[in-house]
């Protein structure tokens, strides 16, 4: 008998509940993921979609028929499995989470020990096999324990060892959980720090009543926006679902793109720690370049990807990476992301100084002005890159870490197409010159899109 798994993709498993990711498959998952990993020891945890409790019940019963324990830490975010593999130093790790997707959805991320990341390449295929038509093997002797821990306190006091709590001043901050899972720990962090907290959409709740928790669509960013402006906010913060990913926005409510929020992040870590090295990724890199070699730094390119950019890490012993993503990695979190160590470190740097949010960060945008990432549908991807290297190319300097990136004096671009869609993403980047961003973005756009 052979078992959909048209849910696993190439970092973890996403699909619609029941139909491609459901129980028999959350069981499988947990009869083979044990003897795959060699794993006694794992823990569990869910995010706040709804058709969580019952995959994770499936996915331990199949751990432990294995002969696996189980550590359940309950309804937690994603950042929180990655902290409870390393801290207990269990040889695994099982988040039953699908992110930012909307609420008909469900998936599971896998770590192994020291919370190293599962994908395609290190044995999320051998796994997808065994569960598409493997033949289950023989249940333990001794069925696994299953124990039930709170980790939260534990998690926060290291979530905050990152900033010097003391010297945060009363700042007043919206927090946006989106009614994910990020809510009830900012409610224990709210405790240790000196902020006021304007909570909106707070209250966890599966059925997304105030849209999905992805505040990179728009439309799902005026809530945040609106909150700092009508209570006079100093910054504002969202969430996604899972809470790996947060997103800022400056006292006027300007959404601050992800690509500054590096460099940002980045400078924040070396005036405590000169000379560590600090990952980023191709798409834009001139303002992180500039910021890391400023403060004492060494800026490390990286692939994009969280595989790509924890490997690098450990292989450079980097104190912090960043993608344009709103992925932000940390060496003293295992190598992985977190969405809430960042905006911690954004407020210790705003505590230091007397500029506003919107005034630090208009200064990075004014001196490297940037497109975004604008994604065009195209039949063909190869075809569109060969072209634009031939036309740009020469006249330039290639890098081809990640797709192709092309450098001019006072402008470059990056051009990458998707690993799961008929997509090609460009970003854009000049030197103090907006009128010259908008004109290549135009320019590159019409070729790509010709």
């Amino acid at each position: 008998m052979s078992f959909c798994v048209e849910a696993f993709g190439a970092y973890d498993i996403r699909g619609i509940y029941p139909d491609t990711i459901n129980e028999e498959i959350a069981y499988r998952i947990g009869r083979f993921f044990p003897e795959l990993f060699s794993a006694r020891k794992v823990v569990v945890g869910n995010d706040i979609r709804l058709s969580g409790p019952v995959l994770k019940a499936a996915l331990v019963k199949g751990l432990t028929e294995s002969g696996c324990d189980v550590i359940d830490i309950g309804q937690c975010g994603t950042e929180m499995i990655y902290f409870a593999t390393a801290h207990l130093q269990l040889d695994g790790g099982i988040m039953i989470t699908a992110s930012h997707n909307p609420k008909e959805y469900n998936g599971m991320k896998f770590v192994r020990q020291e919370a190293r990341p599962i994908s395609g390449d290190t044995g999320l295929r051998e796994l997808e096999k065994q569960v598409a038509d493997g033949e289950l093997p023989a249940k333990a002797e001794s069925v696994g324990r299953v124990e039930k821990l709170d980790i939260v306190e534990d998690y926060v006091k290291h979530i905050l060892s990152y900033v010097d709590v003391a010297k945060l001043k009363p700042l007043k901050v919206v927090v946006n959980a989106g009614n994910g899972a990020a809510g009830p720990i900012l409610d224990v962090m709210e405790k240790y720090l000196s902020f006021e907290l304007v909570k909106v959409h707070h209250t966890p709740d599966g059925n997304f009543p105030n849209g999905v928790p992805n505040p990179l669509l728009p439309e799902n960013r005026e809530s945040t926006a609106k909150a700092v402006r009508e209570f006079g906010a100093d910054a504002g913060i969202a969430w996604d679902g899972d809470f790996d990913r947060c997103f800022m926005f400056d006292e006027q409510g300007n959404f601050i793109e992800g690509y500054y929020m590096v460099g940002f992040l980045a400078k924040a870590f070396l005036q405590k720690n000169p000379g560590e090295k600090i990952i980023y990724d191709p798409r834009l890199t001139w303002n992180t370049e500039e910021l890391v070699k400023e403060n004492g730094g060494i800026p490390v390119m990286s692939k994009s990807g969280h595989a790509f950019i924890k490997e690098k890490m450990r292989e450079e012993n980097a104190i912090y990476g960043g993608e344009m993503s709103a992925h932000h990695y940390f060496r003293d979190f295992s190598y992985c992301d977190s969405g809430m160590i960042p905006w911690l470190l954004v407020l210790e740097l705003l505590s230091n100084t007397d500029k506003t949010l919107s005034e630090l960060m208009q200064e990075r945008m004014d001196r490297y002005p940037c497109s975004g990432e604008i994604n065009s549908k195209v039949k063909d991807a190869d075809e569109v890159l060969k072209r634009i290297e031939a036309e740009y190319g020469p006249k330039g300097k290639i890098t081809r870490i990640d797709g192709l990136s092309v450098e001019f004096e006072d402008w470059r671009f990056n051009l990458r197409k998707s690993n799961t869609e008929p997509v090609i993403r460009l970003n854009v980047e000049t030197r103090q010159n907006e009128e010259l961003m908008q004109k290549k973005t135009s320019e590159l756009l019409a070729g790509i899109r010709a």
